[in-house]
């Protein structure tokens, strides 16, 4: 598939093109997002755009991986356009920013023991940024997916479990992120 900073092909039965891998959905969505910044895109035609990426879950993964890591002001003045196809992409998008709150939590406070205060500011801008993210996502969504999330930080059972083991996260990583989970609902 071409890296091009166009629409993406769309999905029919009859055309069934193939969806962006997670490294190319990364580039396609650095270029959009340098196009957005130097104005030569609007929020709107921005928002087509990331929802056409986000339908795919490799899609999703690099949108976020570089809208919430990134230095684009993206979702810092999130546009109203895009907020309707993030909610739009319903629990996929919901599920992917919780993943990265609870990730970039753990990580902050690794990069604090290691002492690498760069580091553990941008894990820092990821919490900030999904924290927001997830206070303006389908209120339902959200709490359905931060109870998973907190049952598996604060009692160390449930469906997320397995991701919280997976990653080698110790019982102050988990406390800090059950802490982040709290926090969205303030």
């Amino acid at each position: 598939m071409p890296l091009l900073p166009g629409p993406l092909p769309s999905m029919t039965a009859e055309t069934a093109a193939p969806r962006p891998s997670f490294p190319q959905a990364m580039e396609i969505t650095a270029q959009w997002l340098a196009l957005w910044e130097a104005g030569e895109i609007s929020d709107e035609v921005l928002a087509d755009r990331v929802g056409e990426l986000v339908a795919s879950r490799d899609g999703a993964r690099g949108f976020f991986v570089v809208a919430l890591s990134g230095d684009s002001p993206l979702l810092d003045r999130l546009p109203d356009s895009l907020l309707i196809h993030l909610r739009g992409a319903g629990e996929g998008v919901v599920d992917l920013t919780a993943r990265n709150l609870a990730m970039s939590t753990a990580m902050a406070l690794e990069h604090q023991r290691s002492g690498d205060p760069a580091q553990e500011a941008r894990s820092g801008r990821v919490r900030e940024r999904s924290t927001e993210l997830l206070r303006r996502l389908d209120p339902l969504q959200v709490k359905d997916r931060l109870e998973t999330l907190l049952e598996a930080a604060e009692a160390g059972t449930g469906e997320d479990q397995a991701f919280l083991e997976r990653w080698g996260y110790d019982a102050d990583q988990r406390k800090a992120i059950a802490t982040a989970v709290l926090a969205v609902a303030e």
